[in-house]
């Protein structure tokens, strides 16, 4: 095989980028693959482990690829939030949460800010009158969601 310049190197990796922020995960998956067999980044690492969970459903081989990420650049916040996106991913929103706190503690970035105030806003209850608490709201909350009507 012939070794491949820079520049395409890249050109794939603007491609992947591009598409990845378009939210054409597949795509962006292939060109990621193809980039990572031309150059070893963290960055790139991060960003594949956020599409093989999107895409093929491997949350814990993303998760891993994303901590991989992070223990090679903390101080990166694009780490922070790739993780927090696999974490979405799996469900898992608590997680999520505070893998977002700790990104803004490292620097943040306005997309950490965007997804902190999405995923941090509950939905009002039910009956408002009475607390959030209260054993009547949260069981008709879960009913109303389970229907759709919520």
């Amino acid at each position: 095989m012939e070794p491949v310049p820079q520049e395409d190197a890249e050109k794939l990796l603007s491609r992947a980028l591009t598409s990845f922020c378009s939210g054409e995960f597949q795509a962006a998956l292939a060109q990621l693959e193809r980039v990572l067999k031309l150059e070893d980044d963290p960055l790139l690492h991060s960003y594949l482990g956020l599409c093989i969970a999107k895409e093929r459903g491997q949350v814990n081989k993303g998760r891993e690829l994303c901590l991989a990420s992070l223990a090679l650049e903390p101080e990166n916040p694009v780490h922070y939030l790739n993780l927090a996106r696999v974490h979405q991913v799996a469900g898992d929103k608590r997680q999520a949460l505070e893998t977002l706190r700790k990104g803004m503690a490292v620097g943040g970035s306005e997309e950490i800010v965007l997804l902190l105030s999405n995923l941090g806003k509950r939905k009002p209850p039910p009956l408002r009158f009475l607390s959030r608490d209260s054993l009547l709201n949260k069981w008709l909350g879960i009913a109303l969601g389970r229907m759709g009507l919520r």
